[in-house]
């Protein structure tokens, strides 16, 4: 365990110095081929508990603490060690052993003593020492506060609902291919190879719990994709239909541009500015044996990649905060700055503003974010109404899940992250 240990407290540094945690954990696993797939468990889950804890998991550090630390790699080693003891199900005196030999591997043998008593103290005053780091708003929420506060602002009623579902472990959720199978049917398959499961969408399933796709029962032959329950509302909203021209912008990694042609078969154009993310979307068409016209180009700069053909349906599913999905990211906490948002509503507002032009008259735009920040959702949205004659907003129909406010918003909860979804249609 003082390996896993060690390396999950390089990946937390690294991450907090601002680096993505999925691209540090894809580098760690390069550099160390020979870690087993148990040890790469215990890593992953090590980083993702820490970075979702965090806020709490540093106000314990500074209780326990008489002066500050002036060293990163025992920090952080501390901090992994704290989310192994609060929050999994190995034997204390195990954690506590393995920090202390984990100080040696980083170069830390002078630290030894000061990690075994940081450590054995927190045991020994666990329940207070909790009780004082919820004192404060990041010790309770485990997020920074210019995040608390701007959610309590604009959820008053709301946001510690919101706070404490992005601390969930998020749900796995699967999409059934219509063109496949029907969801009861694949429910039942799924009850026939003993995975429980449940029925969240009109081709939503979620498993009781998460599973590897090589065990998922039709996963390699296309039957069923990953996808949040939420996510998947995009394309039935968008209400392409067969022979439209649509337009997916920033596609990748291409699960909503799947599912619009599991549901009709339009001429479709793939587009995102990442040719490598554009791989992603190439390899998901492939195992469900769908195509589209996959695109490397800036939903915001039309000029270098549209044909000047309008299209009859475009999906703007925008960069954004991704203040919504942040319990499957839980870096994103920790990587945003309060400063972020109005960075992300402005590229936004020229995406929003570039594909405007694209769209044929009578057709219709959605627009999306895995936000819950009103500067890139609602706000967004009237703002581009006010400048938009032509623009005319329409009511989003019915769905399994709660969409609330006229607006779009869908709040995250145990069954679903957060979403905003906005469907306009050109006069």
């Amino acid at each position: 365990m003082h390996e896993t240990q060690s390396l999950a407290s390089a990946v937390i540094g690294s991450v907090l110095a601002g680096r993505s945690l999925d691209a540090e954990l894809a580098a760690l696993w390069r550099r160390h081929r020979g870690l087993s797939a148990q040890q790469r468990a215990e890593i992953q889950n090590s980083c993702f508990g820490t970075l979702r804890f965090l806020g709490r998991i540093d106000a314990l550090l500074q209780a326990l603490l008489d002066k500050p630390l002036h060293d990163d790699r025992l920090r952080n080693l501390l901090r992994v060690a704290l989310h192994q003891l609060e929050h999994t199900r190995a034997a204390p005196h195990a954690v506590v052993d393995h920090a202390v030999r984990a100080c040696e591997q980083l170069h830390l043998a002078a630290a030894k003593g000061l990690t075994n008593a940081i450590l054995r103290n927190f045991l020994r005053r666990r329940a207070p020492l909790l009780a004082e780091a919820q004192r404060t708003d990041p010790g309770r929420y485990s997020h920074p506060q210019w995040w608390v506060d701007k959610l309590r602002s604009q959820y008053p009623e709301q946001y510690a609902a919101i706070l404490e579902a992005d601390n969930l472990h998020p749900p796995m959720t699967l999409r059934v291919n219509r063109r496949r199978a029907a969801a009861e049917d694949y429910l039942a398959l799924l009850a026939n190879s003993g995975i429980a499961a449940r029925r969240v969408g009109a081709a939503a399933v979620q498993l009781a719990r998460p599973a590897s796709v090589e065990h998922i029962p039709g996963f390699a032959e296309g039957v069923v994709s990953v996808q949040d329950a939420a996510a998947q509302l995009a394309a039935p909203l968008l209400g392409a239909a067969s022979g439209m021209r649509v337009l997916d912008a920033c596609a990748a990694p291409g699960g909503k541009t799947a599912h619009i042609l599991e549901l009709a078969d339009v001429d479709l154009v793939a587009l995102d500015n990442d040719s490598t993310r554009l791989d992603r979307v190439r390899a998901n068409l492939s195992r469900l044996n769908l195509s589209a016209r996959i695109v490397c180009g800036d939903a915001g700069g039309p000029r270098g990649w549209w044909d000047g053909k309008p299209f009859d349906r475009i999906l703007a599913d925008v960069p954004c905060s991704a203040s919504g999905v942040v319990r499957r990211h839980p870096d994103i906490k920790w990587l945003r700055r309060a400063t972020d948002i109005a960075q992300f509503a402005q590229r936004q507002r020229g995406i929003l503003d570039a594909l405007w032009r694209l769209l044929a008259s009578g057709g219709k735009l959605l627009y999306a974010t895995c936000s819950v920040f009103h500067e890139e959702n609602q706000l967004q949205a009237a703002r581009f109404l006010e400048h938009h004659s032509d623009a005319q907003p329409l009511i989003l129909p019915g769905a399994e899940i709660d969409i609330q406010q006229a607006a779009g918003q869908i709040l995250p909860d145990e069954q679903h992250d957060g979403f905003f979804y906005a469907l306009l249609q050109k006069n």
